[in-house]
């Protein structure tokens, strides 16, 4: 059986003009593609005044281990794809920023918030990625059962590790406290 799965994606992504005295225009990820030639890197789709549209072929990974992320998404009124763009000051190109991932983990897009270093947005997911995200989790997904820990015997009389227990420690400095008092 398999472990992940690989789906060939297009991110359409504009350049916006922006109304600001210290920035000119702005990039977004405005939507996703499945139906679009291989690796396409940044080809121009349109242009206007206002703004220009591209596209950038990507790769949406599902793993198994990720079924419950998958299913939160699906269980959401408006399954989505989250696509996490990063900043390139190394680009030869006019784009300063790579599609860094895409992913249909909320809980992974989260994470990538965390850091406040990356622009992570939210895009509705196409149907056709409904249906195939919702057939690899039905094949992999499986409910785990709450196990309670059992808590492990502790044995009074045995030192661990060549420590003596806390208890004792505390124990013998107090007693040194009160042998203090007394000679005094």
């Amino acid at each position: 059986m398999e472990r992940s799965k690989t789906i060939p994606i297009g991110v359409i992504m504009a350049k916006e003009a922006f109304d600001n005295p210290w920035v000119d225009h702005i990039w977004k990820a405005n939507g996703i593609a499945l139906q679009f030639p291989a690796n396409i890197n940044w080809k121009e789709l349109s242009s206007s005044e206002n703004s220009t549209h591209y596209i950038v072929s990507a790769k949406l990974q599902l793993f198994r281990g990720e079924t419950a992320a998958y299913m939160a998404n699906l269980n959401d009124p408006e399954p989505s794809i989250y696509v996490v763009l990063r900043e390139n000051d190394d680009s030869l190109e006019d784009v300063p920023l790579d599609v860094h991932l895409v992913t249909a983990s909320p809980y992974e897009a989260a994470d990538y918030l965390d850091t406040g270093e990356d622009i992570v947005e939210r895009l509705p997911m196409p149907a056709a990625l409904v249906d195939q995200l919702k057939s690899f989790t039905a094949k992999h997904h499986h409910d785990e059962t709450f196990r309670k820990r059992k808590r492990d015997k502790l044995d009074v009389e045995e030192h661990k590790f060549g420590q003596e227990p806390i208890f004792e420690t505390r124990q013998r400095a107090r007693g040194s406290i009160n042998d203090d008092d007394e000679k005094n």
